[in-house]
């Protein structure tokens, strides 16, 4: 289906909450996770799995919950975040940051906090994990609401990172490709595997020398956070020029987009039978440049029991038409 924000009363986020426990879960391999409780002790359960991925966890993902209703878990995945070792330091591993990796932490984490079951929320990349994750623990999952579907397919990246994005943001594309100089393809035109963008940043960003990683990371988080709204926001402009920030989340992407997210071809989609049983809400901006809404439709067609809401916005949980879709989503399941 197709939401008209106009036939409808837009939902706000709820008030700012502060955490009311915080910690650190050892998940091995030398990683400590960040993870913080927000609302009610005693509500519904909910893990917030945020996007990027690399992106971290930020306050505004506590709002989108009845905080009177839902016990609400957030947590900042591996290397990014609050979470140590971080990836801005050159000499980290990425060998054991992984989806798979991703998906025990998620899975130790609902057995430290003693949760049977729980919703599972995710945007953007978090869409992507959340499925992941539901698709191997599909009896520890409650709900799902998902916004903005990324599933790491080729096309998804070829579209973002070679070329066809640049054609609606052609302002924003030319500060992504400044770093790549005459590699960078104007147009989509990959060759051989590995001949595109994605691996010529992989060069930038790994480089040791901050005078090359630095501003590569920053090119790329700024690729990101101009085109994530329909009408660039400032503060994620700002954002993005912070180093640490950007040199993480680049890396963390970067080595996902490289292993096309350690799925198979169409993975998410193929298994999404494990999971049609699990009661799901689908939040789509109709002009999401960074996810195009052909995603939504590919698993509303794989999974008709799903609602789906294409809403008049871009990718950003911030942008009021998807705010809206998605709190309405989190009130319905709050039990």
């Amino acid at each position: 289906m197709t939401t008209d924000p106009s036939a409808q009363a837009l939902r706000g986020l709820y008030p700012e909450i502060e955490p009311y426990a915080s910690g650190m879960l050892d998940v091995g391999d030398g990683q400590q996770v960040y993870y913080e409780l927000c609302g009610n002790p005693e509500g519904k359960p909910v893990v917030v799995l945020h996007g990027g991925p690399g992106g971290g966890c930020s306050p505004a993902m506590r709002r989108f919950f009845d905080p009177e209703k839902y016990r609400i878990v957030l947590f900042d995945q591996r290397g990014c975040g609050r979470s140590v070792p971080h990836v801005a330091d050159p000499t980290a591993d990425f060998s054991t940051n992984t989806t798979w990796h991703l998906v025990a932490d998620i899975e130790l984490l609902r057995s430290h906090l003693g949760i049977d079951r729980w919703q599972v929320w995710g945007g953007s990349w978090g869409s992507a994990l959340a499925l992941a994750y539901a698709e191997t623990h599909p009896d520890r999952v409650t709900e799902l609401v998902l916004r903005g579907i990324f599933m790491l397919r080729r096309w998804e990246l070829d579209w973002f990172y070679n070329g066809p994005a640049g054609i609606i943001r052609p302002d924003w594309w030319s500060v992504f490709t400044g770093p790549l100089g005459d590699g960078a393809r104007a147009l989509l035109n990959v060759g051989t595997p590995g001949d595109d963008n994605i691996a010529r940043y992989h060069d930038l960003l790994f480089d040791p020398d901050p005078a090359v990683h630095v501003p590569a990371g920053i090119a790329w988080t700024t690729w990101e956070n101009a085109t994530v709204r329909l009408v660039t926001d400032q503060k994620f402009l700002d954002d993005a020029q912070d180093p640490a920030y950007a040199v993480a989340f680049a890396r963390i992407e970067n080595h996902y987009f490289t292993n096309a997210g350690w799925f198979t071809p169409d993975q998410l989609l193929h298994d999404v039978g494990r999971i049609r049983h699990i009661p799901a809400v689908i939040v789509h901006g109709q002009y999401d440049v960074c996810c195009p809404v052909r995603n939504a439709y590919d698993l509303k067609a794989v999974w008709p029991e799903a609602d789906l809401h294409v809403v008049l916005a871009g990718h950003s949980a911030a942008e009021p038409e998807i705010t809206s879709a998605l709190i309405e989503a989190t009130d319905r399941f709050a039990g």
